[in-house]
């Protein structure tokens, strides 16, 4: 069963931690998050292998944005 971990509020990705098939476990950071000039953690909310990466570095995202897959 995958995981969609989705952007929680609109920005600009900082910074990307990981890429298709590294394996990830709970609490790890994926990406960073820049909103209302805060740079916010993304992190795993499951242990497992990241399938897809959908966003890199200065991309702007939307609320509920598909971000990172794990499997």
């Amino acid at each position: 069963m995958s995981t969609e971990i989705l952007a929680p509020m609109p920005g600009t990705i900082m910074d990307v931690s990981v890429k298709p098939g590294d394996a990830v476990e709970e609490g790890e950071e994926l990406l960073v998050l820049e909103a209302m000039k805060m740079e916010n953690p993304i992190v795993a909310t499951v242990d497992g292998t990241v399938k897809e990466v959908t966003v890199k570095k200065d991309d702007k995202v939307a609320t509920n944005q598909l971000m990172v897959v794990i499997e």
